[in-house]
């Protein structure tokens, strides 16, 4: 491996430099990682086999960058909600269907009638567009998921509260009027059911109105008025949400609700090397069974009956997955901060939650995983083989590298080749672009770190070794 044409920095100026990231930064923080994971399944299509792509002529597995998002964005939501990590104080995201119960909840404890409170945080949510279940199981839950403040229910609910007698007035009428298009609806439909004769006649009930363009004339319901409709907007916005700002939302049902687009692109992962699924069986003990024939075996009189307790209580297949994964996310610094200020935060506070989210961002990167199957296979307490992170005026990504797959058998075990592939494709990028900075390199393995002390010993490691994840975000 060549070496750079720019000086390395040394460990020590990596670790005596400025602690926490700010808008004088590069727009780009790059992210990557190479992980091991042995016979699990974190993640699975509707047939519940694991997801595939294909490379470079090669079946590798996946891991969806969905899959993937969302881990991280739970584990941070998670850790903040518990006092724990750098976003520790700062507000969150929720993103859910019950947003209706959750208001109709926090109507109740304000004083709000139980009987007419779902009722009516119902009508006020489908008053700016929300559009709820059709099944029984579902009438409660709007149609969509919906990514806001965890608080909105809360502050939804006050200002419900403060214009009680309006809100109230406003939802009867609005309920009345939904009604009584349900029940022309209904009549519709029993009318496009009628017999032939009736339907070529065109004859209707006299209280059926006729259907003019496709809807009744008098089918639109009283509209949310106008103070009430920016309060609950205002509650549903994205706000100082700090996980919104990070991953984003996409709301089309509101069509003046902002939309975020967030400052985190997340890369499907995938394997190295070629992909390695097998179908594991299982049988499944039933205890109850177990017992009789162990009291059968201890009387000599019951074998007769040991017959019909014996076998597995159930058995079947599970599929699982063993390879080294690429991943790669990136954290765009300039439209993080752009959100945090269409968010309404001043400049002090924006540089303080970006600096915060940063360092949360690397942390979740690094540390989270798919909860799928966690009990069953423990694929959670997996710690990277590698990280590498660095900055850049562009996001930098290196899937390619792995176009032609790792093959064990000729290149040794797949992290290590794996690695050197990494390192040599960012040592490539740093000599020949001025729009990126050397890596900084964490890893959890014996075998790597006693690779990266070569390389840097032969003057080839294009970047510096650190201990924590927090000065991978170090400059």
């Amino acid at each position: 491996m060549t070496s750079p044409a720019r000086p390395m920095p040394t460990e020590a100026a990596s670790v005596d430099s400025a602690a926490a990231p700010d808008s004088s930064a590069p727009q780009y923080l790059s992210l990557h990682l190479l992980e091991t994971m042995v016979a699990v399944l974190p993640v699975r299509d509707e047939n519940g086999m694991p997801k595939a792509i294909s490379l470079g002529g090669d079946l590798r597995t996946m891991i969806t960058s969905q899959a993937r998002r969302r881990a991280e964005r739970t584990y941070s939501r998670n850790r903040a909600n518990s006092g724990d990590g750098p976003l520790a104080g700062h507000t969150m995201g929720l993103r859910t269907r019950e947003w209706a119960k959750i208001t109709a909840a926090a109507l109740e404890a304000g004083g709000w009638e139980p009987g007419t409170a779902l009722a009516t945080a119902k009508a006020v949510l489908s008053g700016i567009g929300l559009k709820f279940g059709d099944k029984p199981n579902t009438a409660d839950l709007t149609k969509v998921l919906l990514f806001a403040p965890e608080n909105a229910g809360k502050v939804l609910a006050d200002r419900l509260l403060e214009h009680r007698a309006d809100v109230a007035e406003w939802a009867d009428a609005y309920l009345t009027a939904q009604d009584a298009a349900a029940e022309r609806k209904a009549k519709a439909a029993a009318k496009r059911r009628a017999p032939a004769k009736d339907r070529k006649e065109g004859r209707a009930p006299a209280d059926e109105p006729r259907e003019t363009g496709g809807e009744t004339a008098d089918e639109k319901l009283p509209g949310l008025p106008k103070e009430l409709r920016s309060a609950v907007l205002t509650a549903l916005a994205p706000g100082d949400a700090i996980d919104i700002a990070l991953y984003g939302r996409f709301l089309a049902e509101i069509a003046d609700s902002p939309n975020v687009d967030g400052a985190v692109q997340t890369a499907h992962a995938f394997t190295v090397q070629p992909a390695e699924h097998i179908d594991d069986f299982y049988s499944a003990a039933d205890d109850a069974k177990l017992d009789r024939r162990n009291r059968s075996r201890a009387n000599a009189l019951d074998h007769l009956d040991a017959a019909e307790d014996s076998g597995a209580g159930m058995t079947g297949y599970q599929s699982l997955i063993s390879g080294t994964f690429y991943r790669h996310a990136v954290l765009d610094r300039h439209k993080l901060r752009a959100n945090l200020k269409a968010a309404g935060m001043t400049a002090e506070r924006i540089e303080a939650a970006a600096a915060a989210a940063e360092l949360e961002v690397v942390d979740a990167f690094v540390n989270s995983q798919p909860r799928a199957k966690t009990n069953t296979t423990a694929s959670t307490g997996s710690l990277p083989k590698l990280v590498m992170a660095f900055d850049g005026k562009r996001p930098f990504n290196y899937g390619l590298a792995f176009e032609n797959a790792v093959f064990e058998e000729t290149d040794g075990p797949a992290s290590l080749a794996a690695t050197r592939r990494l390192l040599a494709q960012h040592a490539l990028v740093l000599r020949k672009r001025d729009d990126i900075s050397p890596a900084r390199l964490l890893t959890y393995d014996l075998a790597v770190e006693r690779l990266l002390g070569e390389e840097a010993a032969n003057d080839r490691l294009p970047g510096v070794e650190v201990d924590t994840v927090e000065e991978l975000t170090r400059r």
